[in-house]
């Protein structure tokens, strides 16, 4: 019971501090997520021109890159969880809007505040397990199950982190769509949202 409770004190905790400090943190998350797009975009031209490097070495010399289907795997998560607060800061997520859409503007308001909830609680649990995932990654000191045996808990080490900044900006949508007086909406959201009234 005390390994529920504790997570679930700290991140109540956490959430406090981070409702007080919410508008000022806005931009700096606003940046970091923009940097870890990059990042991720540049991860998937690497990807991209190392698969092409391995199909002319296996075809065209007869030498195949060692480990490179291994590699192109554990690049995968990067890629993608580099990127998902971004794509969250523009709404850019697929969502199922059809009833909300045909909902008065209060109740579609309130809606939004719900599905922005159970969304940010769903991804705290995941950054937490992530995280322990990771952690048992590192120091098992996990590795592919193929040579050249690439070590797994730095691909691993990164869902977390995209978990942890997606909540954040759920949370900041969440603030902004709750009490848009107090917290401004951001101006990378580029949803339109029904209005507050």
């Amino acid at each position: 019971m005390s390994a529920i409770i504790l997570p679930a004190l700290v991140i109540l905790i956490f959430f406090a501090v981070f409702t007080f400090l919410a508008v000022r943190i806005d931009p700096w998350l606003a940046r970091v997520e923009e940097l870890l797009t990059f990042l991720s975009t540049g991860f998937i031209l690497f990807v991209m021109a190392f698969v092409c490097a391995e199909v002319v070495m296996r075809y065209l010399f007869n030498a195949p890159i060692p480990g490179h289907l291994e590699l192109s795997e554990l690049f995968m998560p990067v890629i993608v969880f580099l990127a998902v607060a971004y794509t969250q800061s523009h709404r850019g997520h697929v969502g199922m809007t059809l009833v909300v859409d045909n909902l008065p503007p209060r109740a579609a308001r309130y809606a939004d505040i719900g599905a922005l909830a159970i969304s940010a609680m769903t991804y705290t649990i995941l950054t937490y397990f992530s995280a322990k995932h990771a952690l048992r990654g590192w120091e098992f000191d996990d590795v592919t199950m193929s040579p050249p045996y690439f070590p797994t808990w730095p691909s691993s080490g990164v869902v977390p982190l995209g978990f942890f900044l997606c909540t954040l900006r759920l949370y900041l949508q969440m603030l902004s769509r709750i009490k848009p007086s107090r917290f401004p909406p951001s101006p990378r959201d580029s949803e339109e949202v029904a209005p507050t009234e």
